[in-house]
């Protein structure tokens, strides 16, 4: 599990909360280290070239410095500040940190109303949640096998789509795109015979 702990293991930015226009980013990494920079924004010419302000500190000193704590939690949000502070004691979201590949196994266990649930609870499940891969596997989770009428509207529509279509539509679907690479077909033909009577 600890493969699964890259660096750094939190990064954010933001900008302050009004009228403060400084911005601030906040690094947590694996060697005890807890680094705030804040680069003060003024419009002021000298004030060009001036370095960020850095305050690092250890996980330890972290979770005492009620200060920086609240300073955190005033830039960046109480659900930030409560994120942080658990890494500082060691809490790791491992779940959050593994493939995509298996991330993907797991939900195909999962009910529909379960990965809803947990598309909701970080950006990263959301994307994967409603990621093409996810509904193709769902796909070939729900039909024995897929045709490859199926495959191709699923490639052209998505496979979202293709999910929640009933099966009388699905078939309505296929008709339809039979009916256009036949067309497409025909005009191929007329055009290549066209060109074949021209020489």
């Amino acid at each position: 599990m600890a493969s699964l702990l890259k660096e750094p293991l939190f990064e954010i930015s933001a900008q302050g909360p009004a009228p403060n226009k400084d911005f601030y980013q906040l690094s947590i990494t694996k060697s005890d280290v807890t680094v705030f920079k804040r680069w003060q924004i003024l419009f002021q010419v000298i004030w060009r070239n001036a370095k960020p302000g850095e305050q690092r500190e250890s996980h330890q000193d972290y979770l005492e410095d009620t200060r920086l704590q609240s300073q955190v939690g005033l830039v960046f949000g109480q659900g930030i500040q409560a994120y942080t502070l658990a890494l500082g004691r060691g809490c790791y979201d491992y779940l959050e940190r593994l493939p995509d590949a298996l991330l993907l196994r797991i939900l195909a266990h999962l009910q529909l109303e379960e990965v809803g649930a947990l598309g909701q609870t970080s950006h990263r499940f959301r994307k994967l949640c409603s990621s093409e891969a996810f509904w193709e596997q769902a796909v070939r989770g729900h039909w024995e096998t897929v045709p490859a009428e199926v495959g191709s509207l699923g490639l052209e529509l998505g496979w979202r789509r293709v999910f929640f279509t009933s099966k009388l539509q699905l078939q309505k679907l296929i008709s339809r795109q039979r009916q256009a690479e036949a067309i497409r077909a025909e005009n191929f033909s007329a055009i290549r015979a066209e060109k074949n009577v021209g020489h």
